[in-house]
C-alpha cells in the first residue's frame, strides 16, 4: 500500500520502474525524519557495495526514480568481480518546476504545454499548492498577475507581498532586514529592481522568450523592459523567477536538514549493523547538499562511507575549506568534513549549468551580500560550477583524464565533466544533464570498485 510522505507516494522496498537490483528507497519527510520501513529494507540488502543517491530539488518522485534508472544502468557492467551492488534512491520532499526541461529524459506530458510564457502551467501550479499547502488563494492570486501582467507598478508591490507572505517573511522583518540578517535580500529589496535584475539574469542563461527580454539583453545589453523607466510589463519573467527563487530559499534549508538530521544518522545506524557494507554517496544539485551534510553525523574514525560524488552540487564551492579565502577567521559549512570519507569527494562541474553559473550565485548573492544585488565575485560560486575551491592540494582534472588515470585515493577533487554534461534548455541549461556513462564511471573509480 502505497504511503505518502511530504507530498511523495513510496512503495516500500518496490524496485517498480528501476532496471537493477537490488534496488530501495529511503524516504524522508521535510524535517528528515526516514520511513522506517524503507530504512529496514537498506539494511536487508545483501550487498557489499551500495550506491546512495539523492536526487535534487527541482524533483518529484517520478522524475527522481526515472533519474534513478537511468543513472544507474551502466553500473553492473562496471564493476569488479568481487564486488556486489545494492541501489538505494533517497527520496526526500522537494519542489517540481515542470517548465524546467531534463535531456532526453522527460516522459510524455511530464513538461508544461508550450506558450505559457510568464504564467504558471497548471503541473506546476499544483506542485506549489502542495509545496505550500494551504495558500490557494495566494497562489491564485500570483497565478492570475502572472498570466495578465499589468504594468502596473502597484501589481509588483503586491506580487512581492504575498511572495514575501509564501516565504514566510513578513512585513516587519523586511523593514528591519539590517536587524535580520537571515531574511534574504531577495524579500526586502525593492521589489521592481529584484524582478530586473531576474529578468536580466533570465536573459542571460538564455530564457529569452517568455521573460520580455530582447536579443540585445540576451547578448549582454538591456532589453526592453529591462531599463529604468523601460516597460514593466517586461518585468514579469523576473516576478515568476521569484516566486521560483522562494522555494529555492526552503529547499536549501531542507536539503541541509534531510541530511544531517536524516540521512547522516541513519547511515551510522546502517552501518553499525552492517559493518562490513560500504556506502557511495551520490549527490544531484541540492541532492549533493543532503549526501554532503550526512557527513556531520559521521562518526571520528568511521570508514563507512567509501566515496561521495557530487552531481552539479548546488553549494558553495568553499564548503570544504578551512579558512575562507574572503574571511580568513572563518571556515565553509562543511570544513574539513572530506577528512570523514575513506576514499575521495569528487566534485563534478561544467561551465553549461545556467542554473549554477548565473543564478545560484545571484540568489547567494541575495541572501547575504549587504551591497545589495549589485556586484559579483567569487564568494558566490558553486561547487558545481567550477569545483572545490581553497582546499590546498585539491587536484583539478578533466573528465577524460580522471577516467583514463582514475582519480585520488582520498581528498578533494575536482573534474570538469563539461564534455558530457552540456544539454539543457532555458533556464537551467546542463543543470540536469548527468546521465551519462562516463559519470557512472567516475563514481566507480572514486569508490575503488572497478574491474
Amino acid at each position: 500500500m502505497a504511503d505518502v510522505v511530504g507530498g511523495f507516494g513510496f512503495r516500500t522496498g518496490s524496485a517498480a520502474g528501476i532496471g537493477v537490483g537490488p534496488y530501495t528507497e529511503l524516504t524522508f519527510d521535510s524535517d528528515g525524519d526516514v520511513d522506517r520501513a524503507t530504512q529496514g529494507a537498506v539494511a536487508r540488502m545483501e550487498a557489499t557495495d551500495v550506491l546512495v543517491f539523492a536526487h535534487g530539488w527541482n524533483s518529484d518522485r517520478s522524475t527522481a526514480v526515472r533519474l534513478y534508472d537511468r543513472f544507474f544502468a551502466p553500473f553492473p557492467a562496471l564493476v569488479g568481480p568481487g564486488v556486489r551492488l545494492g541501489y538505494v534512491g533517497v527520496v526526500w520532499p522537494s519542489m517540481r518546476f515542470s517548465d524546467e526541461p531534463i535531456p532526453d529524459f522527460e516522459a510524455a506530458g511530464a513538461l508544461a504545454e508550450p506558450g505559457y510564457g510568464c504564467a504558471l502551467d497548471p503541473l506546476t501550479r499544483q506542485a506549489l499548492e502542495g509545496f505550500w499547502p494551504g495558500r490557494r488563494a495566494e497562489l491564485d492570486r500570483l497565478a492570475e498577475l502572472l498570466a495578465e501582467q499589468p504594468e502596473s507598478a502597484a501589481a509588483f508591490i503586491e506580487f512581492g507581498a504575498l511572495v514575501r507572505e509564501l516565504a514566510g517573511v513578513d512585513a516587519v522583518q523586511a523593514v528591519h532586514a539590517v536587524a535580520a540578517p537571515a531574511v534574504p535580500a531577495i524579500f526586502t529589496d525593492d521589489v521592481l529592481e529584484v524582478c530586473r535584475v531576474l529578468s536580466r539574469a533570465l536573459a542571460r542563461a538564455g530564457a529569452v522568450a517568455g521573460s520580455g527580454a530582447g536579443a540585445g539583453a540576451a547578448a549582454g545589453g538591456e532589453g526592453p523592459g529591462l531599463t529604468v523607466g523601460g516597460s514593466l510589463g517586461g518585468l514579469w519573467g523576473g516576478a515568476k523567477e521569484l516566486l521560483r527563487q522562494a522555494t529555492y530559499y526552503k529547499m536549501k534549508k531542507r536539503a541541509g536538514v534531510v541530511g544531517e538530521r536524516g540521512l547522516g544518522p541513519v547511515l551510522a545506524e546502517l552501518a553499525a549493523g552492517r559493518p562490513a557494507m560500504r556506502f557511495h554517496l551520490i549527490g544531484h544539485s541540492f541532492g549533493a547538499r543532503v549526501v554532503s551534510f550526512s557527513l556531520r553525523a559521521v562518526p571520528d574514525g568511521a570508514r563507512y562511507v567509501r566515496s561521495v560524488t557530487l552531481l552539479q552540487g548546488a553549494f558553495s564551492h568553499y564548503a570544504f575549506a578551512d579558512r575562507l579565502p574572503h574571511d580568513k577567521g572563518r571556515g565553509g559549512a562543511l570544513r574539513g568534513l572530506h577528512r570523514k570519507v575513506d576514499g575521495p569527494v569528487v566534485a563534478c562541474h561544467s561551465p553549461h549549468d545556467s542554473a549554477l553559473k548565473v543564478f545560484y550565485p545571484l540568489a547567494s548573492r541575495m541572501a547575504g551580500d549587504s551591497a545589495g544585488l549589485l556586484g559579483f565575485d567569487e564568494r558566490w560560486g558553486a561547487i558545481g560550477h567550477d569545483g572545490v575551491q581553497a582546499v590546498p592540494g585539491a587536484p583539478r582534472l578533466s573528465l577524460d583524464t580522471a577516467l583514463r588515470e582514475g582519480v585520488p585515493a582520498a581528498g578533494c577533487v575536482s573534474v570538469d565533466a563539461g564534455s558530457v554534461v552540456r544539454r539543457g534548455g532555458a533556464p537551467s541549461g546542463a543543470h540536469s544533464d548527468i546521465c551519462h556513462e562516463e559519470l557512472a564511471r567516475v563514481v566507480v573509480a572514486a569508490g575503488r570498485m572497478g574491474r
